[in-house]
């Protein structure tokens, strides 16, 4: 038997979390999840064969068997759900961002430091085998010293206009842009000093009444001088756009692709291609190899690599991007602290 994993949240992320427990994961024994609502609670543990499900995710919680929990809550109950399932001493695994503020942050790695159990933040990049091998290669001296970033995250459509709220999400570059923040930090391997943001409504405008925008700029400048730049989009209507770029001293590295399938179509009227249509279709396995090295973080007793500390730190970066954008200025990270 696996370590005994609960699902807090059975929503968008929760289905994509829950598939791999119940299927790809076999060092997990999926045996509970919870979810607010009641209809979609049920069908998710009918659907992936999970003998227990809770409305109250504090119910789930106080099943003395679960040893770990999975939390695919709305961004802005994270805190909330990750003090409470230290308290009840369950290791965890949350998505990403930890946070929509810094000193929420705080509070909730306080509370898995004082609990003492595992916990590790959905950077799930760091398993992406492209973004692996490239960290191998940097660390490896292959491109000599990196002098510059560059990240682009386009989404094929535009998000809910409920879940585009700063409120529950923090918004485009909060919510998007975590993941290229994080990538900045782990491949430069420094950290961000400030940066500057451009960016608005260009396509939807109906995001401009819930406090967001659809299109934006991030330029960094990193603590050891390396520069970087992040574009973040939702309308990639053409597929699901992922790409990074970093250049060194002495070379450069390309990862990622638009291409899905290796197949070209050659016709008359020109050739063409297939796009990746969404995120589970480009990240699906790296999803199940963060699973899979949670679990084994806890049967081995080390550490997960994606730490609160990074998922502080990304926050950062995003709070200080989406303050450039509201003040129209150059942000540095210090004056966040």
């Amino acid at each position: 038997m696996g370590v005994k994993i609960g699902l807090i949240g059975a929503g968008r992320m929760g289905q994509v979390f829950a598939h791999h427990l119940a299927f790809s994961v076999a060092e997990a024994d999926f045996v509970a999840l919870a979810d607010a609502d009641d209809a979609t609670a049920q069908e998710a543990a009918r659907r992936f064969g999970v003998a227990a499900a809770y409305h109250d995710y504090h119910e789930l919680l106080a099943n003395p068997d679960i040893e770990a929990v999975v939390i695919a809550t709305p961004t802005h109950t994270h805190p909330e759900v990750i003090a409470a399932a230290a308290k009840a001493g369950k290791h965890i695994f949350s998505e990403k961002p930890l946070a929509l503020t810094l000193d929420e942050c705080q509070a909730a790695i306080a509370a898995v430091e004082t609990a003492g159990v595992k916990f590790q933040l959905g950077f799930m990049r760091h398993y992406d085998p492209g973004y692996v091998m490239a960290k191998k290669q940097i660390e490896a001296g292959a491109i000599g010293k990196p002098v510059m970033f560059k990240s682009v995250g386009r989404d094929p459509k535009r998000t809910s206009l409920e879940f585009a709220r700063r409120e529950n999400s923090g918004g485009l570059i909060a919510d998007m842009g975590v993941h290229d923040f994080d990538l900045a930090r782990w491949l430069m391997g420094s950290e961000v000093e400030r940066v500057s943001t451009e960016g608005g409504c260009l396509v939807y405008p109906e995001l401009a009444e819930v406090g967001d925008i659809d299109n934006a700029i991030i330029n960094l400048k990193f603590v050891n001088g390396a520069i970087g730049n992040i574009d973040v989009s939702r309308n990639a209507v053409y597929g699901y756009d992922i790409r990074t770029e970093i250049l060194g001293s002495e070379g450069g590295l390309m990862i990622g692709k638009l291409q899905e399938t290796p197949v070209l179509v050659m016709t008359r009227e020109g050739v063409c291609h297939d796009t990746v249509p969404y995120f589970m279709q480009r990240f699906g396995e790296a999803y199940a190899a963060e699973i899979r090295d949670f679990v084994g973080c806890i049967v081995e007793d080390r550490q997960p690599g994606a730490s609160g500390a990074d998922g502080w730190a990304a926050t950062a970066i995003g709070i200080a991007a989406t303050r450039s954008l509201d003040e129209d200025r150059p942000v540095y990270l210090s004056e966040l602290m």
